[in-house]
C-alpha cells in the first residue's frame, strides 16, 4: 500500500497531478494514445470551438461571463450580452486561446511544464493573483462544461477511421485527462485544504486560510499573518456577538 502525504495534495501541484494520474491509471500509454490521435483531431479543433461556444451562448448564465475584458485582450468590449455574437473580437480572441489549449492538449509532453500550463488554465477562470481581470466562473458552469466537452470528443473519436483497439484506447485516454484537468479546477473550488497557510488555494488568493479549532499559529510571511489576524478578528466577533446577545 503506497502512503500519501495529505498536505502534500493541496500544497504541492505536481504530487498532486502524480496521485491523480495514479489513482486513474494515466500514464504514458494514455499520452501515446492522445499524441497519436493529433493528425485526426487537429482538424476539428475549430468546429469543437464553435460547438464549445454555441453551448455557452445558448444559456445567459454562462453567456454573460464573455460580457467582460479577458487577460490580454486589448480591443473594444462589448459588455451587452444581447449585442454579443460568436464573430466579435472579444469572443473571437476567447475562441483562439481555446483551440490553443486543445491543440496542446494533443501535442504536449506531459511534464511538470505542462502540469502548470493546466494549472494556470483553471486559475484563470477565477479571481486570483495571476491575472489582472476579476472574471470569476462558479463551478457548476465549468464542471457542466468539462462533460460537454468530453462528449463531443467520444462522438468525435468514434467516427474516427481507427481500429478498435486503438479507437477504445483513445477514449479512454481523453476520459482520464479531462477528468485531471477537472480535477486541477476542483481544486481551487472545494474547501478541503484551506487549514494549511502553503495550499494552492490560499497562495493564490483563491480561498481564505482557515485553521481548524485550536490550530492557530505564528507564521513567517506578512500574507500568512494577515490571513491568521482575519481568522482571529472574525473569532472575537464571533464572541461579542455571543456576549451581547445574553
Amino acid at each position: 500500500m503506497k502512503h500519501i502525504e495529505r498536505d502534500s495534495l493541496y500544497t504541492d501541484l505536481l504530487y498532486r497531478f502524480t496521485y491523480v494520474s495514479n489513482f486513474i491509471g494515466f500514464d504514458e500509454n494514455d499520452t501515446k494514445a492522445i499524441k497519436n490521435a493529433a493528425g485526426h483531431l487537429a482538424p476539428l479543433v475549430p468546429a469543437v470551438v464553435d460547438a464549445v461556444y454555441a453551448k455557452l451562448f445558448s444559456f445567459d448564465i454562462t453567456k454573460k461571463v464573455f460580457a467582460t475584458r479577458m487577460d490580454h485582450y486589448t480591443g473594444k468590449v462589448i459588455n451587452d450580452v444581447n449585442q454579443l455574437t460568436q464573430t466579435s473580437d472579444q469572443i473571437k480572441f476567447r475562441k483562439e486561446h481555446l483551440g490553443k489549449y486543445l491543440v496542446k492538449l494533443v501535442t504536449a509532453e506531459y511534464d511538470a511544464k505542462m502540469v502548470s500550463y493546466l494549472d494556470k488554465v483553471a486559475l484563470i477562470h477565477l479571481k486570483s493573483d495571476i491575472k489582472d481581470t476579476k472574471i470569476n466562473v462558479e463551478y457548476i458552469h465549468v464542471n457542466a462544461l468539462m462533460g460537454y466537452v468530453e462528449t463531443i470528443l467520444i462522438g468525435a473519436i468514434s467516427d474516427l477511421p481507427l481500429d478498435a483497439e486503438t479507437k477504445k484506447a483513445t477514449l479512454i485516454a481523453f476520459s482520464k485527462l479531462l477528468w485531471i484537468q477537472n480535477d486541477l479546477f476542483a481544486q481551487y473550488y472545494v474547501r478541503d485544504g484551506n487549514e494549511l497557510p502553503d495550499s494552492l488555494a490560499v497562495k493564490n488568493h483563491v480561498q481564505l486560510y482557515t485553521p481548524k479549532p485550536g490550530e492557530l499559529k505564528s507564521f513567517g510571511s506578512a500574507n500568512q499573518t494577515s490571513l491568521v489576524a482575519v481568522s482571529v478578528i472574525s473569532l472575537a466577533v464571533g464572541f461579542l456577538a455571543a456576549y451581547l446577545r445574553k
